[in-house]
């Protein structure tokens, strides 16, 4: 995402916009999440991702949250951003992706 614009900032025409160095192969940690829950105050957004092991109807055993990420809205409105932007390049490339899961679910005829 960092790689995907400039660094925001009031320079001048002449002055050669930057890119944020980024190092995120030190301490990042990769996961899958299949969940995710957003709630919030009125200062910062609380986004919680998880594993949910059953995806159709309700689960029966509880989602365990595994990552928790606190933001602002600043931060929140710049990812909204970047993630609206990279899922319509998908949708471009791929088609549509649908997000009810039970019109992707398809019946087999009985045998």
């Amino acid at each position: 995402m960092a790689g995907d614009a400039p660094a925001t900032g009031q320079g001048s025409a002449a002055e050669p916009q930057r890119g944020v160095e980024v190092d995120d192969k030190s301490i990042a940690a990769a996961c899958y999440a299949n969940f995710c829950r957003v709630t919030g105050t009125p200062e910062e957004l609380i986004i919680d991702f998880g594993l949910n092991a059953q995806p159709f109807g309700v689960p029966s055993d509880p989602v365990h949250v595994s990552q928790r990420i606190v933001t602002n809205y600043f931060t929140a409105k710049r990812l909204l951003h970047a993630l609206h932007l990279s899922v319509q390049r998908h949708e471009q490339a791929f088609g549509v992706l649908e997000t009810d899961v039970n019109k992707r679910v398809v019946s087999r005829p009985a045998s």
